[in-house]
C-alpha cells in the first residue's frame, strides 16, 4: 500500500472527539455551499487540517467571504452558515 505524501496532518481530531480527515473536505470543484461543506471547510482550517491560504486557493473564497464562515460559525454554530440567516448588525 502506497500512502500519497501531504503537507500537515492526514487528520485531526476535533473536540467532539469525532475524527476529521482530508476526505471530509469537499471537492476542490465545489460550487453549491450547503451549511455542511461550509463547515467542513471551517473546522477543517479551525483544526489545522488544511491552512486557511490553502482553502481560499482550492475553493476559490476571498478572504472575506471566509471570514465571514467563521464569523457565522462563532455566533450561531452551523445555523449561522445558512444563507437565510438574519445577522443583527
Amino acid at each position: 500500500m502506497y500512502l500519497k505524501k501531504v503537507d500537515g496532518p492526514r487528520a485531526v481530531t476535533l473536540p467532539d472527539g469525532r475524527v476529521m480527515s482530508a476526505a471530509d473536505l469537499p471537492p476542490p470543484d465545489t460550487r453549491r455551499w450547503v451549511v455542511s461543506r461550509k463547515l467542513a471547510v471551517v473546522r477543517g482550517v479551525a483544526h489545522g487540517l488544511i491552512t486557511e491560504a490553502e482553502a481560499l486557493a482550492r475553493y476559490g473564497l476571498s478572504e472575506e467571504e471566509f471570514r465571514e464562515w467563521v464569523q457565522a460559525v462563532m455566533q450561531d454554530g452551523a445555523e449561522g452558515l445558512r444563507v437565510t440567516v438574519a445577522r443583527n448588525k
